[in-house]
């Protein structure tokens, strides 16, 4: 198949487009850096032409809540547009779990709204929803410091590596289009706190996480069921401890 990934450069992405290539498959890495940009169009339809299957695993160019409404509502507008006219048989699109729950955030409300147009369109589709990826776990941190600690709300989560993300995602793309929503999730239930603070500590980050409920996340204040997978996802294998042995 010709597989158009969008974001080609990220953390997923890169991982995507070696996957798809090892399977075979004629994947187009468009990113800003290839000299594509989603959100202008810049470069898009070229990429596009002949392709069979378009994956968006892109991110924003700023994380303002107007800077990320408008690059996923424009961006995946022009996706969809032109991969209608250069006959794409299938729309897969990578979110998160909670993207539909937390509503006080602006970053998850624009990535619903690119869900919702994805939804709306006529071409087949799949929603991608993962939940936090091991790595992120330092960004997390950084967003919460204040004066030196970490503050971070216990919400209950199952993060996951990127890498068996990358996997799932590569498996959805060839597959048939779901026509709706399938969720990835690490093997274990944590504390978004108690993520971060395992995380800092093997890295040997001397930052004190302090358990704080009413503490913001992506600037939403998520539940207790908020970020955590529907018994329906599918688990991945790797545990939080056995990805710090192997990346620390």
């Amino acid at each position: 198949m010709r597989i158009v990934v969008v974001g080609a450069t990220g953390l997923v992405g890169s991982r995507l487009v070696e996957l798809l290539a090892h399977d075979g498959h004629e994947v187009v890495a468009a990113s800003p850096r290839t000299g594509v940009d989603a959100e202008t169009g810049a470069g898009l339809a070229s990429a596009l032409a002949g392709a069979e299957v378009v994956v968006d695993v892109s991110k924003p160019h700023g994380y303002a809540d107007d800077a990320v409404l408008r690059y996923y509502r424009e961006s995946t507008t022009k996706l969809l547009r032109l991969g209608a006219d250069a006959g794409v048989r299938h729309h897969v699109t990578l979110a998160a779990v909670g993207t539909d729950r937390l509503t006080d955030s602006g970053f998850y409300r624009a990535k619903r709204q690119q869900e919702r147009l994805v939804e709306a369109s006529d071409t087949p589709f799949t929603l991608v929803r993962s939940t936090q990826f091991f790595e992120f776990a330092i960004g997390i941190a950084d967003a919460s410091t204040r004066e030196g600690a970490a503050h971070v709300p216990p919400a209950p989560v199952q993060p996951i590596a990127s890498s068996e993300v990358a996997e799932a995602v590569a498996r959805v793309a060839v597959g048939a289009p779901r026509l709706g929503v399938v969720e990835f999730a690490g093997p274990e239930r944590l504390t978004l706190d108690g993520f971060v603070r395992t995380v800092l500590e093997a890295r040997g980050d001397p930052r004190p996480v302090v358990t704080d409920p009413d503490a913001a996340y992506f600037g939403g204040h998520p539940g207790a069921d908020t970020l955590v997978p529907s018994p329906d996802a599918e688990l991945g294998t790797v545990r939080l401890a056995d990805w710090l042995a192997a990346h620390t």
